[in-house]
């Protein structure tokens, strides 16, 4: 099959019922529901930047698997490998509402449809019409099933000759034990071209704390590109023929930091597709990253390409 997704990714979309007023969950009254969901966001912002993905995944066949279908597809996302099924629920999560700091999450996916993908559900044409996969750890911690899938789906997209990208986004809670977590996920990186973990989060999987050396123990795998997240400061990035660091940029106010390192891999992402030079995909991939901790949901930051350009035109870096 040619090629005609720019991307691919799989995982648990799920909807979100986010907090219309500051509160506990159990306190607030009145709720908006939301696609949400790491993949998604990812999928969303490529799609945004004229970049086609397609989203694997398997949802219940309810309403709230028909809102996240509907969704998707006002997105651009293309849903033609989604399947359904009776015998489970689609996921769902609820979220606060804060003026400051990171809001509170609390997720009903146990047992979810999603979590019931296998590789009995992946299809070979489907995959292989995408020029790039993308990939979490996230579906991976759901289900035995899920982690077979996401090994055999790295491991088909490189035999194709396609780029895997890899973000970490560690979830302790869905881990039996951090040392299943960080064993499974660095196993998993392995199978990557491009690997996008937080200074946090790589400093949980290698033990080590300089960016430098968080850097050298993925390439020393086979890892491709490291770019490696700090925050506001930006980022810092390193291959087997250099490194770097990418400033980021002024954020007046702080709304919601949910969702922000997806933005930043699919800046990072879409412009490695377009062939950009890595210190102006890095730079992209923080710019995305600023325009998602200024909105209020997972995805409302991610911009279009004119929305891109207009803040890159009046934006400042973070140093200056």
């Amino acid at each position: 099959m040619s090629k005609s997704l720019a991307a691919v990714t799989f995982g648990e979309p799920m909807a979100m019922f986010y907090a219309n007023e500051v509160g506990e969950l159990h306190e607030v009254s009145s709720f908006s529901k939301a696609l949400a969901g790491a993949e998604s966001n990812v999928a969303t912002g490529l799609c945004r930047l004229g970049h086609p993905t397609g989203y694997v995944t398997k949802l219940g066949e309810d309403n709230l698997g028909k809102f996240i279908i509907h969704a998707q597809t006002q997105e651009g996302i293309d849903t033609s490998a989604v399947t359904f099924t009776k015998k489970h629920s689609t996921g769902m999560l609820m979220k606060s509402k804060v003026l400051e700091g990171d809001p509170k999450v609390e997720y009903f996916r146990k047992n979810s449809a999603a979590s019931t993908l296998s590789i009995a559900d992946f299809d070979n044409d489907y995959f292989a019409s995408a020029g790039h996969l993308h990939a979490t750890s996230i579906s991976a911690a759901l289900s035995a099933s899920m982690l077979e899938f996401a090994r055999h789906a790295m491991d088909y997209m490189r035999s194709l000759g396609r780029t895997v990208s890899f973000d970490p986004n560690l979830r302790p809670v869905l881990w039996p034990d951090q040392k299943t977590m960080v064993s499974t996920i660095n196993e998993l990186a392995c199978r990557c071209d491009w690997f996008f973990p937080g200074i946090g989060e790589g400093k949980i999987l290698t033990g080590l704390t300089e960016p430098e050396e968080i850097a050298d123990f993925y390439l020393k795998l086979g890892v491709s590109l490291v770019v490696i997240k700090l925050g506001p400061e930006g980022a810092y990035y390193k291959t087997k023929e250099g490194s770097g660091f990418v400033p980021g940029f002024k954020v007046d106010q702080v709304v919601d930091t949910v969702g922000a390192g997806d933005g930043f891999a699919a800046g990072v992402i879409s412009a490695l597709l377009e062939k950009l030079e890595i210190p102006e995909a890095v730079a992209r991939g923080n710019a995305l990253g600023a325009l998602a901790v200024m909105s209020p949901g997972d995805m409302d930051g991610l911009p279009t390409r004119a929305q891109l350009e207009a803040f890159l035109a009046s934006a400042k870096r973070a140093e200056g």
